[in-house]
């Protein structure tokens, strides 16, 4: 049942791109926009941010590899937050200034994360009927 196929495309593919965007997003933080309506961002705060949602995405693939696949994808949820969280980009006033290729980094990552969160839902829909593996 657990497509770790199509859980290896998404996983590394949404790794790849918040190590792009997220190292963007920390060299250059300079660059991007403040004073949105969200939490106040500090370049510290984008490193620590990407570490602590990859353990959780680490953590979520390791579980559905192991064959538990509704608390790894629960992890893998929580993980799809690092691309997702890149649309508080948008609340930022003069976003608009920025070049056209940081705005395709942020689109996909927020894309990545859309895929990953579609892929945790789907996966624990597909185990309806199937009682949850023991830890045993």
């Amino acid at each position: 049942m657990p497509n770790l196929r199509l859980l290896n495309i998404v996983f590394f593919t949404a790794v790849a791109s918040s190590i792009g965007h997220y190292t963007d997003n920390y060299l250059a933080f300079d660059r991007y926009p403040q004073g949105g309506s969200g939490p106040d961002i500090s370049a510290d705060s984008i490193w620590i941010a990407w570490v602590v949602f990859t353990a959780f995405g680490v953590a979520g693939y390791l579980l559905y590899r192991r064959g538990d696949i509704r608390q790894g994808s629960a992890l893998l949820a929580v993980y799809s937050m690092s691309g997702l969280i890149s649309l508080g980009h948008y609340t930022a006033p003069g976003m608009s200034e920025l070049a056209w290729w940081r705005h395709v980094n942020i689109w996909v990552d927020i894309l990545c994360g859309v895929a990953v969160l579609a892929f945790a839902i789907w996966s624990v829909q597909q185990t309806r009927g199937i009682a949850p593996r023991s830890l045993a």
